[in-house]
């Protein structure tokens, strides 16, 4: 079976170097030179690795070692050698969350298994021996100049814009969710090394972040054991399991300094009226990651459609009934919106769902909580709703389907939510419909009941509706989908845009009612929030531009 493992674990270190060299980066003759190269590199340091190859000409060297090394040393040695060595392929040591390597005898995508190239019982024993501590310091000794380099080459990088740190600018009263910049710091350890000269520096930013949001030490270290936080994690390594707890305690304290110091600032300010020298931001902040290679919102979006294909692994194996076609359809919800803030991590609550999907925010509660206990999740739930802001999920990729998802290619088109018309044609004719929109060539109906996984039966009465709209054409090479007639006309001749306002004013009803009562109750748990808390013009409106929807859709006033 396709099985791989992951490089980093959940405290954010590194149990073995996995060296990965790539037949296409300069061919076998290429990947055959690294790997001599790395090996008298190995010997003479007096280290001991294990070693196989692909069934394409790849190969893989693990050297194991018997203390783990952090996320950002680790990734360095093996940037700083990929210098050395053009066929190596650096990234799965640049993903702490999803960096893997395919292990000896697993199935390879191309056919055959990944096969050791030495007996079982030697790589047994290098298992069972690993380095020592003074084989990965020699390393990183040898290689200080290409790590010096790779430093200066993440300083001259051009970072875009990093969302601030609610420690620069979040009232600690106020008690806010941490910024998405600091989370994503916190899960995946990398950073903008032109803002943090060092891991400490990071580090400090993600507790002041945290402690500004008002969590405590339990808090934060639960994150960082259970595996939600592995970026934290790996901060701090590099302390005993001791010291680590006492570690954090020195960093919070700190933070709450800071805070206190920062607060007593600017009331003085506020009471002196003095008028603020900076002008305000005009642009909206850029969610990224990096600190070598920096990740924007294009390499979100990139795991989102492979969080995609994931999606329709699973998908393959649910059922046809309503509650499976909801879920299928609230997993869409989730993906879009994802997209639509260029980030895996999603905070809309159970009503904003609701609305993207013609469900009830109860029935989307009920759905949500299946998909994260289901075999192979595909979402987690990161933080509990707290005051006006909703629950938030991360989407996943299960450990089984990262192989084969990666394998797949990107499907191609926008994915969406249930669009208003598909509230009276029902979920369904949304399935066929969405198949032939994304399809290149005309389908049969054999090939939707595969592709929709629903029944022959459900497909064709999908199908006389799409037609019966003028949706959906039959050809003699098949049905196709009818592009001169637009979702939202049909839409608005069935009367659903009526009814998509109707929901989102009862919800807003409902919203000002909770914030009444928070007001009186609980004021530190008012958040600031844009827009009636969710700007539903921009991610549940009808996909084309009708003054219809932009009347039911935008706020009074």
């Amino acid at each position: 079976m396709p099985a791989a493992v992951r490089v980093f674990g959940k405290d954010g270190s590194c149990r073995a170097l996995f060296f990965d060299f790539d037949a296409s980066k300069g061919g076998l003759a290429q990947v055959t030179a690294d790997v001599r190269a790395l090996q008298e590199w190995l010997h003479r340091l007096g280290a001991r690795w294990i070693e196989d190859f692909s069934p394409n000409g790849g190969r893989h060297v693990y050297v194991p070692l018997a203390d783990p090394a952090t996320f950002t040393d680790a990734r360095e040695l093996v940037e700083a050698l990929g210098n050395r060595l053009p066929s190596l392929d650096r990234t799965p040591h640049q993903n702490l969350l999803h960096g893997c390597m395919r292990v000896p005898g697993s199935r390879h995508k191309t056919g055959g298994h990944q096969q050791l190239a030495m007996s079982l019982s030697m790589a047994y024993d290098v298992a069972r021996r690993p380095n020592a501590s003074t084989v990965w310091a020699a390393m990183r000794r040898d290689l200080r100049d290409e790590i010096q380099a790779a430093r200066a080459l993440r300083l001259e990088a051009v970072a875009p814009v990093l969302e601030t740190s609610t420690a620069d600018t979040m009232d600690v009263s106020s008690a806010p969710r941490m910024s998405q910049a600091m989370q994503s710091i916190a899960r995946t350890g990398l950073y903008d090394a032109n803002r943090y000269g060092s891991n400490s520096e990071a580090r400090q930013a993600v507790i002041t972040g945290a402690a500004a949001a008002g969590l405590d030490a339990t808090d934060i270290y639960r994150r960082m054991t259970q595996g939600i936080w592995p970026g934290l994690a790996s901060f701090y390594a590099r302390y005993s399991s001791g010291n680590r707890v006492q570690a954090l305690q020195r960093d919070l304290a700190a933070s709450h300094r800071h805070l206190k110091s920062k607060a007593t600032n600017t009331a003085r300010q506020s009471s002196d009226h003095k008028n603020p020298t900076s002008q305000p931001h005009t642009q909206p902040p850029v969610l990224h990651r990096g600190n070598s290679t920096l990740v924007d919102s294009a390499a979100e979006h990139r795991f989102i459609r492979t969080w995609r294909n994931a999606a329709s692994l699973v998908e393959q194996t649910m059922g046809s009934s309503r509650a499976d076609l909801a879920r299928r359809m609230v997993l869409r919800a989730l993906g879009a919106a994802a997209h639509m803030t260029g980030g895996s991590v999603v905070e809309f609550g159970v009503r904003s769902l609701a609305v993207a999907t013609g469900l009830d925010h109860t029935t989307v509660a009920g759905h949500l909580r299946a998909l994260r206990s289901a075999a192979n999740p595909l979402i987690a739930l990161l933080e509990k709703a707290k005051g006006t802001r909703g629950d938030q999920y991360e989407l996943t990729i299960p450990d089984s389907l990262k192989d084969s998802a990666g394998d797949l290619a990107w499907k191609k088109g926008k994915l969406h939510a249930l669009r208003p018309a598909f509230r009276e044609l029902g979920f369904p004719a949304a399935f066929v419909y969405e198949a032939l929109e994304t399809s290149a060539t005309p389908l049969s109906t054999a090939e939707l009941v595969r592709i929709t996984r629903l029944s022959r039966t459900t497909v064709s009465e999908s199908l006389e509706i799409l037609a019966a709209w003028n949706l959906a054409t039959r050809g003699r090479a098949g049905w196709t989908m009818e592009a001169s007639t637009s979702l939202s006309t049909v839409a608005e001749c069935l009367g659903v845009l009526e009814d998509v306002a109707a929901q989102v004013k009862f919800y807003r009803t409902q919203r000002a009612v909770w914030r009444e009562w928070l007001a009186g109750r609980a004021p530190d748990a008012l958040f600031p929030s844009p827009d009636d808390d969710y700007p539903w013009e921009t991610y549940e409106g009808p996909p084309d531009d009708l003054s219809l929807a932009d009347l039911a859709f935008r706020p009074a006033g």
